[in-house]
C-alpha cells in the first residue's frame, strides 16, 4: 500500500487525500539509513594520544568522534547492535611499544607491582604490528583478547577479566564462521565465572552496574548457557528483592518466561517422543505374535 492511501478515508474529520500525498510514514527513517550506508566508518574516528602508564611513551589510538554511531537494537546481556560503525571495535587501548592493553575505561587504573608484570610478561615477548586504518571484527577479537592476557597476568579484579570475557562473546555472536557459536558460549561461561566471583568479592557498582543489574545478568548468562534452574534461580532473587526498578523487573520477567516456554516445549517433545517410542513397542509386539503364528503353522506347532 502506498503512503498515500493509509491515511484514506479520513476526510469526514477534515484531512483529504491531496493533503496528504506528500507525506510519508518513514520517510525519516529511510533517509537515516541511506545517510548511514553513504557514510564511510573511516570519516568517523580520529586518532587520539595516549601516554602509556607502563612504558610512558606516546602512541596513537583509533577513536571515535562524538555521537558518531547509531544504536539499532539491545540485546538481554545488554549487548548493542550499532549501524555504520561499531564502537565496540574501538574499546581497547594498545600500546604499540610495550603491549600494554586494556580497556580504554580501565587503561590507566594500573598499580606499580602490575606494571612490573606487564613488563616482565608482556612485554618481553609482544611484537607490535600496524593495525590499519579501520577496524575489523577479528581484529577487535585479537586487542580483546590481548586486553584479556594482560589482565590475566596482572591479576585483574574478577569484574574487569569477566567483562573482557563477555565482550569477546559479543563479538563471536558478530561472527558467521562454523565455531563462532561455540566459542561465544565458552567465552560467556568465562564471563559467568568472573562475575559470579565479582558479586561476592567486589564493591558494586562494577561498570555501571548495581547489584541487582548484575544478578539480572548472571540470570541471562546462565539462560544462555542453558543452566535453566540456577537462571529461574537468579531471576526471582531479582524479581523478589525489594528497591528493583520497574523496567528491571519487567524484562527479568520476560526472560524468566522464555526459559518456562522452553522448558515447556521441550517436556512436549519428550512425551511425543515418548508416545513414537510405546507405539513402536506396541507395533513390534504384533508382528511379533503375527509371525509367531504364522511359523507355527507352517512348521505345525
Amino acid at each position: 500500500m502506498s503512503d498515500n492511501k493509509i491515511f484514506s478515508g479520513l476526510e469526514h474529520v477534515g484531512f483529504k487525500d491531496s493533503d496528504l500525498k506528500d507525506l510519508s510514514l518513514y520517510e525519516k527513517e529511510k533517509k537515516a539509513i541511506e545517510d548511514a550506508k553513504k557514510t564511510s566508518p573511516s570519516s568517523l574516528l580520529y586518532e587520539k594520544t595516549i601516554v602509556c602508564p607502563v612504558c610512558e611513551t606516546t602512541f596513537k589510538q583509533l577513536a571515535l568522534k562524538s555521537n558518531s554511531y547509531r544504536m539499532i537494537s539491545k540485546d538481554s546481556d545488554f549487548f548493542i547492535r550499532y549501524a555504520t560503525i561499531n564502537p565496540y571495535f574501538y574499546d581497547v587501548y594498545v600500546c604499540e611499544h610495550c603491549g600494554y592493553s586494556a580497556l580504554k575505561v580501565d587503561f590507566n587504573k594500573i598499580s606499580e607491582k602490575q606494571k612490573e608484570s606487564v613488563i616482565s610478561n608482556i612485554s618481553t615477548k609482544f611484537k607490535s604490528r600496524t593495525y590499519p586504518k579501520e577496524y575489523n571484527l577479528s581484529i577487535a577479537i585479537e586487542r580483546y583478547k590481548l586486553a584479556l592476557l594482560n589482565a590475566t597476568y596482572i591479576n585483574s579484579k574478577s569484574s574487569t577479566k569477566a567483562m573482557i570475557c563477555l565482550k569477546i562473546a559479543w563479538m563471536y555472536r558478530l561472527s558467521e564462521d562454523n565455531n563462532s557459536a561455540e566459542l561465544e558460549k565458552s567465552f560467556l561461561k568465562s564471563s559467568l565465572e568472573g562475575f559470579n566471583v565479582a558479586l561476592e568479592k567486589e564493591s558494586m557498582p562494577v561498570y555501571k552496574m548495581n547489584t541487582f543489574l548484575l544478578m539480572y545478568l548472571i540470570g541471562e548468562l546462565n539462560r544462555r548457557l542453558e543452566n535453566y534452574d540456577t537462571a529461574l534461580s537468579w531471576f526471582s532473587r531479582v524479581i523478589t528483592t525489594p528497591g528493583v526498578s520497574t523496567n528491571l523487573k519487567e524484562l527479568t520477567r520476560t526472560q524468566r518466561d522464555l526459559i518456562k516456554e522452553t522448558l515447556e516445549q521441550q517436556n512436549a517433545a519428550k512425551e511425543e517422543s515418548t508416545e513414537i517410542s510405546t507405539d513402536d513397542i506396541d507395533s513390534n509386539e504384533d508382528s511379533t505374535k503375527s509371525n509367531k503364528g504364522f511359523f507355527s503353522k507352517l512348521f505345525g506347532e
